[in-house]
Formats: structure tokens, sequence, C-alpha cells
């Protein structure tokens, strides 16, 4: 299950463009709300979520995906839940970790991106800890975190998405 977390203010390309892109690869995508069931988004888009937070249950395999957004990250890493959540899937290396524009510095803020390759919102940099940004790089794996720079990245973030999870061969068939 791949969980794509929302909060007020999210970045709607961040989440949406990726949950269409797993998907249609066929896997299974809960956009899971940290708050009411109708999350609206940073440009008032309001999205119906699939789960709440409390129902997440983690196990090898899974996903959990952080989409930007400066306010919709704000309010991410106000819940306490998002940080347990972030906290034991990025504890657990059979389970993904995956965040896009300013989501990354979220990461960063639990030490999980220290001395690992990543990408960021650009000027967020310093925010980034000891983490090697990868100026410039649309997203970057290392292990089982995988950033994205941001919202114009939400297409090849997705396909890496499905590659980690379903191999190179599946990204490309999504693509067709």
């Amino acid at each position: 299950m791949v969980y794509i977390l929302l909060a007020p203010g999210f970045e709607e390309m961040e989440a949406l463009v990726p949950a269409d892109l797993l998907r249609r690869a066929g896997l299974e995508v809960a956009l899971t709300t940290v708050g009411p069931a109708l999350v609206p988004g940073g440009h008032n888009i309001t999205v119906q979520a699939d789960l709440t937070l409390d129902q997440v249950t983690l196990k090898a395999g899974d996903m959990v995906v952080l989409p930007g957004g400066g306010i919709g990250v704000e309010n991410l890493a106000a819940c306490p839940g998002v940080e347990s959540l972030v906290r034991r899937a990025a504890a657990d290396e059979l389970v993904w970790v995956a965040a896009i524009c300013a989501a990354p510095t979220i990461l960063a803020n639990l030490g999980f991106l220290d001395r690992r390759r990543a990408v960021c919102y650009p000027g967020m940099e310093e925010l980034m800890g000891s983490a090697v940004v990868q100026k410039g790089a649309p997203v970057v794996a290392d292990g089982h975190i995988i950033t994205g720079e941001a919202a114009g990245s939400s297409f090849p973030f997705g396909l890496k998405l499905v590659e980690g999870l379903k191999g190179a061969e599946d990204a490309r068939q999504v693509c067709h």
C-alpha cells in the first residue's frame, strides 16, 4: 500500500500525479488525511481522502509519501502522528519513504537524510541538514528514500515511486 499523506495546503500536483501514476501501475494507493476527510489543497482543489492517519498499518513493501506545498508541509510537520509514522517507516528499510518539494525538509529535520543524496525545493537547501543535496536533479533515490524537487518534478517523481515498488520496466510501461 502507498499512503500519500494530505494536510490542508498540500500541493495538488505533487500528491495527485504520483497517485495517478502509481494506480496506473496497479498499485494500491490511499490518499491519507491527517485531519478532515475533505482536504483543501494549496490551489483550492479539495480532495476526498481514502483513509485517516490512524488507519495506516505499515508492512514491508509499503510506501509513505509526503507531498509539498508550503502550508501543507507546515501542517504535516505540526502533526505528531505524521512524525511517528515517518519515524516508523524510515527506520524500517523494507518500507519506502518519499517526499517532494518542501517535504524533504521534514525528513531532514528527523535525521533521515543525514549523508544521503536528496533534493528539495530550490532555495530550501539550508534546511536539509547534512543531506547531500543534488541541486537541479528532478528526483533522487538513495536506498529506500526518494525525494523530488518541486511541482514540475511530479511526473518523474511518480515514475521513480513506481520504479522503486515495481521496477524500471513497470515505470516505463506507465509512460505508454
